[in-house]
């Protein structure tokens, strides 16, 4: 792995996508285990997860529904603080046991506010299910219940994640150099 440069910006190799992807399987295998025969619905929060989405996916290979949605809160390289829906879901939540598949949990403050919209939409249940989680950078109330990893509190792109919408597709992920 090399350094990528994104937008001005240097970007050093951090985590290998094998490592990721053994980490997205050992969870994928805990919520099959977890949710065996209640049909989840699986909300998939765009443009970040679909990477991890699908690696997911394909280890639950259970009876599942998969939904998608695209909230924004973040603008460059933090958090704006406010939530921003783009494109809410569709699929009806009303009791349902739902899971919200994200990217990261930085702050947690858009899982957070979407656990809260959706138990008020009427889900029965609503999980949380995360590629990564910097645990010292949650400042949200907000209990995740899955996670592949967790990391340390430093800015990261690759396998999925983005810098102003660039470099999801590196297949390893990459932080910001000092």
């Amino acid at each position: 792995m090399k350094e990528v440069v994104l937008h001005g910006r240097t970007f050093e190799p951090y985590l290998t996508g094998e490592q990721v992807s053994a980490a997205v399987r050992e969870l994928g295998l805990r919520l099959k285990n977890d949710f065996k025969g209640r049909d989840p619905l699986f909300v998939c929060i765009m443009n970040g997860s679909f990477m991890f989405a699908s690696e997911l996916m394909y280890t639950i290979d259970e009876e599942w529904e998969v939904a998608f949605a695209r909230y924004k809160s973040y603008e460059g390289m933090q958090s704006t603080g406010r939530l921003k829906e783009l494109m809410p879901v569709t699929q009806e939540l009303k009791g349902r046991v739902v899971v919200i598949v994200e990217d990261l949990i930085d702050t947690g403050y858009t899982v957070y506010c979407l656990k809260k919209l959706f138990l008020e939409q009427g889900a029965a249940e609503v999980h949380i299910a995360a590629m990564l989680r910097k645990p010292e950078a949650v400042s949200c109330d907000v209990d995740t219940d899955y996670v592949a990893m967790d990391i340390e509190n430093k800015f990261i792109l690759g396998h999925g994640l983005d810098y102003d919408e660039y470099g999801r597709m590196y297949k390893d992920i990459y932080q910001l150099k000092d």
